[in-house]
This record gives structure tokens, C-alpha cells and sequence, in this order.
């Protein structure tokens, strides 16, 4: 399922899975704009606070639905073919992740 380029591996994704990860990123995206907005025009830092507070939960969600999606293609289907590394790679982008 996935390929070597570059060093990195690919991942194939439906459409429908692509646009909704996409569509979290634009919103995400829209968020950080907001944020640089409200500094440009000197906003109140609890309100800046706040957004960002409410873009890192955005952000945590992104991270938390792509990491089910690689928990039940690419993991699963690693173990099946006895590719036990996809376990180490897990528990280690894990333990990144919760830093």
C-alpha cells in the first residue's frame, strides 16, 4: 500500500478523507490568520489567548483523527504483514506527541 520516495514513505488517502483532513487545515489555517490579525490591531491578550487556545484544540483534533486513520490502515496493516516496526514507529510518534 504505501511506496519509498525520497526517503519517506506515501500513504494512500480516499478523497473523502483527504478533504476532511483538508478542510480542519483551512480551518486551522483561517485560525492562525486570525491570530496574527489580532496582533496587528493590538487586541486584548486574553482574547488572543483564547484563539490560540481554541486553534491548539484545532490542532490536537487534526493530529487525533490522523493518527486513528495510521492506527487502523497503516499499523494494522503493517502487523498483519509482520512488519512489527510499525509498532515502535507508533509508540514513538506517540511519545513525541505527549511531550
Amino acid at each position: 500500500m504505501s511506496e519509498k520516495k525520497c526517503c519517506h514513505q506515501k500513504k494512500y488517502r480516499s478523497e473523502e478523507e483527504k478533504k476532511k483532513l483538508i478542510h480542519r487545515l483551512n480551518r486551522i489555517e483561517g485560525q492562525i490568520r486570525g491570530l496574527r490579525g489580532m496582533l496587528e490591531e493590538d487586541t486584548y491578550c486574553m482574547d488572543i489567548l483564547m484563539q490560540s487556545s481554541a486553534a491548539s484544540a484545532a490542532l490536537t483534533a487534526f493530529n487525533r483523527e490522523l493518527l486513528c486513520s495510521h492506527i487502523e490502515s497503516c499499523v494494522v496493516d503493517g502487523i498483519r504483514q509482520g512488519d512489527n516496526e510499525k509498532v515502535d514507529e507508533l509508540l514513538s510518534i506517540i511519545q513525541k506527541m505527549i511531550k
